[in-house]
């Protein structure tokens, strides 16, 4: 086999085997096919697509390249949940404490962040002492014990789509839905969760800016996941505007923890509330979504929710004392309010800016080798179609550097738009798929 005829093949319109799929990926991963063919074939994919069949096989492909993490020791249904990424997404953080409490299994592998959007991990280390660097036993014997952890991608989890992504990105091949969809689920299947609940994001904070686009990455992966034995469920949400109210890495801890007390943001709560019933009933633990709400609303209203939060903190090294009071999170020296100028409705707010001023404030990495400020961010007091007057405040920025402050108000400023008129809310939940 020669990967030549397989470039040529697909230049062609051809459809690849699974055997030459496998052959392609198990080699260029070995470095034994060179970046500039393998750049010739994400080009020839580009334009030529793949069928469902070859996606699913270059999933598989990619997911067996590397680690393929066995859940097996922990009793009982492992279900693990995935966004694709958006301002202010801090959904993980009080999400798996509530559906942990209801008795799903949560074994969870996250990341850091990058550039504009956070990290689940970066989030949690707002904790003092908390750490994600577990060993793999430690792993299992967690979730077995408290029924949720959160580790690093410490494992040799999917090396292949590390490679490929990587040449992707200087290549003008990102945008491709069957290499988006198999980059994202073959990490999911080699993470090794019976069932997955994936957020596929939509907006102008989102990668897939389009909400037919969304659907479309949401149905790929959909059907990749149910095809490889995983009940997979997708939700299309909203990031036409950041998500709740908080903006930075203890600021959205802060208001995880607000929500699992039952005082969070509308938007946010109701996320982790559709987010979560899914969840619970791919986990066996209810037939129907009204039946798992009423679920996860008990878990907020009895502080089960919130002390499994405490444990999970605790069992990682981290501080349970700051989830009682978020005091004990790292703060900020500098709070300034920013004000309208005029009277109106928020007709628009470009959600990428809002995350871009986090990231300027110190809250994001500019490159993997950035070090974050866990204590700045923006706490967001309008939002789509709020009325404001002139002097009341649109939001407040946390800082530590008076220079940093000045470049986000200036950036914060552009990205709202107030107009006469009210605007219409978007709807945050735009669909489900199953199948």
């Amino acid at each position: 086999m020669r990967m030549y005829d397989l470039i040529m093949k697909k230049r062609n319109g051809g459809i690849l085997t699974e055997e030459e799929i496998n052959y392609m990926v198990s080699e260029y991963t070995a470095d034994r096919i060179p970046d500039y063919q393998m750049s010739a074939m994400m080009m020839a994919i580009y334009f030529r697509g793949m069928t469902e069949a070859e996606t699913v096989a270059l999933t598989m492909a990619m997911a067996h390249s590397g680690d393929m993490m066995d859940l097996s020791g922990i009793q009982g249904v492992k279900v693990d949940k995935h966004s694709t990424g958006g301002v202010g997404d801090k959904t993980s953080i009080a999400l798996t404490p509530m559906v942990a409490a209801c008795g799903v299994k949560i074994a969870k592998m996250s990341g850091r962040g990058l550039g504009h959007t956070g990290g689940t991990i970066d989030k949690l280390e707002s904790f003092a002492g908390f750490s994600t660097g577990i060993t793999a036993q430690q792993f299992l014997r967690q979730v077995n014990e408290i029924g949720i952890s959160i580790m690093g991608q410490t494992l040799d989890i999917a090396p292949a789509d590390k490679k490929l992504y990587a040449l992707r990105d200087v290549t003008a091949t990102v945008d491709n839905m069957s290499l988006i969809a198999s980059s994202i689920m073959s990490k999911k299947l080699a993470s090794g969760a019976d069932a997955i609940v994936l957020d596929v994001k939509t907006g102008s904070g989102a990668f897939m800016k389009k909400e037919e686009d969304a659907f479309a990455l949401a149905k790929e992966m959909v059907a990749i996941g149910n095809r490889a034995g995983r009940k997979t469920i997708a939700v299309v949400s909203d990031m036409d505007q950041p998500l709740g109210c908080a903006v930075g890495n203890a600021l959205e801890v802060q208001e995880a923890i607000a929500t699992l007390k039952g005082q969070g943001p509308s938007d946010f709560t109701e996320l982790c509330m559709t987010l979560g019933s899914y969840m619970l009933m791919a986990g066996g633990k209810a037939q129907e979504e009204e039946e798992a709400r009423k679920m996860l609303h008990g878990v907020i209203e009895d502080g089960s929710a919130l002390e499994k939060l405490a444990m999970f903190v605790k069992a990682q090294g981290g501080d349970p004392a700051a989830v009682q009071d978020p005091s004990l999170l790292p703060q900020a020296d500098i709070i300034e309010e920013i004000t309208a100028q005029e009277s109106g409705y928020v007709q628009r707010i470009d959600c990428e800016e809002i995350g871009i001023c986090s990231l300027l404030l110190g809250g994001g990495r500019e490159t993997k080798e950035s070090k974050i400020d866990l204590s700045v961010g923006l706490i967001l007091h309008k939002k789509t179609g709020d009325p404001v007057a002139p002097g009341e405040s649109l939001a407040s920025i946390y800082a530590n550097d008076p220079q940093k402050l000045e470049m986000a108000k200036e950036r914060f400023l552009k990205a709202y738009h107030i107009t006469a008129e009210k605007s219409r809310r978007q709807s945050l939940i735009k669909g489900t798929v199953m199948e």
